[in-house]
């Protein structure tokens, strides 16, 4: 498997900037809080937060769904979507970690995973996990776009596999999902050409184009 270089990436923003950035976007509205709620949870960690590498700001997926947050991403003037073979996105949950008990934490050490394109999750995962990362949930790595929107570039997309679905009778489900852009064929639409796009691949399979979003830790834990 080609191990690919990353694109460099600029790092991501001070938290105080990322809360003014979810502000804007109405996040707060969507999780049921406050302006000030987000603005004092990004001032009470802003130290801690300096000292790490590249840390995300993240509202508790059960605050706000990922079907909430994809049409706030964009790219060319055009909004982001689920694909509508996806009607369950937001059944899709933490899988394999620790989410931190509150509406408001931090995923530290974010990457894209350049370097594990044509991977398939299933080789990923136990390459993460050797390396003490945890894959991003997918909402997690929407906030990593809203954040960064350079994340998302044509054949530099990336999975976002802390997000599995388990189905009635207990198994995985095998599809896992990612965050890529359209080509604007077949269902997606003509229209919706370049827009950011919520989707799936199986488990078992390669892309290219795809990374694996990862991060050292969460907190508060």
């Amino acid at each position: 498997m080609p191990d690919t270089a990353s694109t460099a990436l600029t790092p991501l923003p001070p938290l105080s900037a990322q809360a003014e950035r979810l502000i804007e976007l109405g996040v707060h509205e969507l999780a049921g809080m406050t302006a000030d709620d987000l603005r004092a949870f990004a001032a009470e960690n802003a130290g801690a937060a300096d000292a790490e590498d590249n840390t995300l700001l993240a509202v508790h997926p059960g605050r706000v769904a990922a079907s909430a947050l994809a049409p706030l991403l964009q790219r060319d003037g055009k909004a982001g979507f689920v694909v509508v073979d996806m009607p369950d996105v937001d059944l899709f949950g933490p899988h394999a970690l620790d989410l931190p008990d509150a509406p408001l934490y931090l995923v530290t050490g974010v990457d894209r995973g350049d370097r594990m394109a044509n991977w398939s999750p299933e080789e990923a995962l136990p390459a993460l996990t050797a390396e003490g990362r945890t894959p991003l949930l997918l909402t997690e790595g929407i906030h990593f776009v809203l954040q960064q929107p350079a994340a998302l570039e044509r054949n530099r997309c990336f999975m976002t596999i802390g997000s599995r679905l388990r189905k009635a009778g207990g198994a995985l489900d095998s599809r896992t999902p990612a965050i890529w852009i359209s080509n604007g064929s077949g269902r997606d639409g003509r229209e919706r050409r370049n827009a950011p796009k919520v989707g799936w691949c199986w488990w078992g399979n390669r892309h290219t184009w795809l990374g694996f979003a990862s991060g050292t830790g969460r907190r508060p834990q």
